[in-house]
Parts: C-alpha cells; sequence; structure tokens
C-alpha cells in the first residue's frame, strides 16, 4: 500500500475505534453495537479495491483485537475484518462513481450480517457461545439496522477523504461540479458526471484563449 494510503487508513481506524469504544459502545441500545469500525473499512474498500480492502480489514480487526475492553481471542475480530474487506473491494465501482443509493446499501447490510455470522461462527470453533444466549436472530437484525443508519454519515465522507488523498480527478470533478466529492452520488443517485466532458470544456475554453491572444497580437501589428 501507498505511503497516503497507510497514513489516512490508520488515522480513520483509530479515530472510528476510539469513538465506538467510548460513545457508541456506551449507548447501552438494544442487541448489537453500531459497528463504525467496520463502516470505515467499508468506505476504504470501495476505493483501494479487494487488497487494499483485506489488509486495511486486517489491521483493524487486530487493533480492535488488542484495544480494551476487548475480551476475545487476538485476531478473532482481525480475520472477520480481513474477509469483509476483501469481499467489499471485489464490488468497487469500476468507473469510481456510484451512481445510485442501492448498491452500498446492499454491501452495508451484507457486511452487518455477514460479520455478525462470521464472528460468531468463528467464536464457536474457539468454545465462546456468548452469541446463543443473546440472540443471534437480534444480534442481525439490530447490527443491520445501526450500520445502516450510520453508514450514510460515515461512507461517504470516508470515500471522498480516500479519493482526495489519491489525488483521484474524480473526485476533484465532483466537487467541483456538484459540490461534493463524488462518493456522496450514492446518497443522491449519482452525478453522471465524466471526465472525458470536462477535458472537452477544457479544450474549449483553451482555444478561446489561443483566439484571444492571436486578435490581440495582431492588433498590435496593424498599430
Amino acid at each position: 500500500m501507498r505511503v497516503n494510503r497507510i497514513l489516512l487508513s490508520s488515522a480513520l481506524i483509530v479515530v472510528a475505534l476510539v469513538v465506538q469504544v467510548s460513545v457508541l459502545a456506551r449507548l447501552h441500545l438494544p442487541g448489537a453495537v453500531p459497528d463504525l469500525l467496520l463502516l470505515t473499512v467499508l468506505g476504504l474498500a470501495l476505493v483501494y479495491g479487494h487488497v487494499g480492502g483485506a489488509l486495511v480489514g486486517f489491521g483493524a480487526g487486530l487493533l480492535a483485537d488488542l484495544a480494551p475492553p476487548a475480551d476475545h481471542a487476538a485476531g478473532r475480530y482481525a480475520l472477520v475484518l480481513c474477509v469483509i474487506g476483501y469481499l467489499a473491494g471485489l464490488v468497487k465501482p469500476e468507473s469510481g462513481q456510484v451512481r445510485s443509493a442501492t448498491g452500498p446499501m446492499v454491501v452495508v447490510v451484507a457486511a452487518a450480517v455477514g460479520s455478525t455470522l462470521l464472528y460468531a461462527g468463528v467464536g464457536a470453533l474457539v468454545g465462546d457461545t456468548a452469541a446463543r444466549h443473546v440472540g443471534l436472530g437480534s444480534l442481525l437484525f439490530t447490527a443491520a439496522l445501526y450500520d445502516l443508519l450510520l453508514a450514510p454519515f460515515v461512507v461517504p465522507g470516508v470515500m471522498a477523504l480516500a479519493r482526495r488523498a489519491e489525488n483521484d480527478p474524480l473526485a476533484d470533478t465532483g466537487s467541483t461540479s456538484s459540490g461534493g466529492d463524488i462518493s456522496s452520488g450514492w446518497l443522491s443517485g449519482g452525478t453522471g458526471l465524466r471526465i472525458g466532458g470536462q477535458r472537452g470544456g477544457l479544450k474549449v475554453k483553451a482555444a478561446r484563449a489561443r483566439m484571444v491572444r492571436a486578435g490581440r497580437i495582431k492588433g498590435v501589428k496593424r498599430l
């Protein structure tokens, strides 16, 4: 991974983990806890792809495994987020544009349900049966609900920061034409802008500038 990817991912993961442990975990909501760390990994994976998503997911999960008040075996959540980051990276938009909210919403719900099932499955293999006592059905429903409600405030912002850190021209296109990053299109249905159109506009402006300059030079010669 590039240095800017590592720095940005590390900063976002640390902030997400601190907020999740110090704020979200203390809300005592029924069922699951809103997984801000999972949403951060999803946002980065949708920009970096499957390899970057897997690496970011593994690092984020390992940090969560080691950070207090973790009460499970180290490496358990790292495996879960590594798999989730890899799978989320596979559905990265080829054009970089998110044209509708349906795709990201499906990804968030699938990731919330998949991470809960995978975490419970790995726990069952190592003898942790806490999910059975709490109720797996309740955990799945609340995890999907909380993450889906929180996702619009997290995923677009993470994607925007990741694109700007990569100096992605799509980020500049979205910011100059619609007042925000192109990743915010998953809420508004997408901007549908193309870089080719922007380049065409720049060519027209350059041609006009050359014509103006030529006119000025001719006027000087006539004098």
